[in-house]
């Protein structure tokens, strides 16, 4: 649902538990302590190994090596990926919906969007 504030349009967060949908302001409504610090320790591991990348490239190392790491970070970020969206599906999903219809639908919306998104 589109509100205005300052006469800029901004977005209701689908899960109704924002208030008005800003950057800045934008929490999940639950996250795990335990998830959250493997993924963080993911995220560690993949910027070392974007950064072996990086030196694998000044090396003029093999492309088909290069390629294979490439290949192993976007796993690891896909794996990433799925666990903040179990995370969302378990909180901020199940609360908007059980909130009211219109927040239900916001997500729905939302869902779907997350979904095409993160599927290419």
């Amino acid at each position: 649902m589109a509100k205005e504030r300052g006469g800029v349009p901004t977005v209701v967060c689908g899960c109704g538990a924002h208030g008005i949908d800003t950057v800045e302001g934008r929490r999940a409504v639950g996250v795990d302590a335990e998830i959250k610090d493997r993924n963080l320790k993911r995220l560690r591991r993949i910027e070392g190994q974007v950064r072996g990348l990086q030196r694998m490239i000044e090396e003029d190392r093999y492309c088909a090596d290069i390629l294979t790491q490439i290949s192993s970070v976007h796993e690891a970020l896909r794996s990433v990926g799925r666990e903040l969206m179990r995370n969302h599906l378990k909180h901020c999903a199940a609360s908007a919906i059980r909130t009211s219809d219109e927040a239900a639908e916001a997500m729905y919306d939302e869902l779907i969007d997350l979904m095409y998104k993160h599927v290419r």
